[in-house]
């Protein structure tokens, strides 16, 4: 027959890593930007919130 022991100590491992694994997550694969694109962006952000609104249709 089966041992409660070896399945208890099978059951606290399992639960022991999971906790180790949410405790010390790996770290996600990080998406670089090259410095170039970095500056066309920028550059571009800043010219869309320098640029005048758009012109409202006259009323009458």
């Amino acid at each position: 027959m089966f041992s409660t022991e070896s399945t208890t100590r099978d059951l606290h491992k399992t639960l022991e890593m999971d906790v180790e694994a949410a405790l010390n997550p790996t770290e996600a694969d990080g998406t670089f930007r090259d410095s170039r694109e970095c500056v066309a962006l920028l550059l571009l952000a800043g010219a869309l919130l320098l640029s005048p609104p758009t012109p409202r249709p006259k009323k009458g």
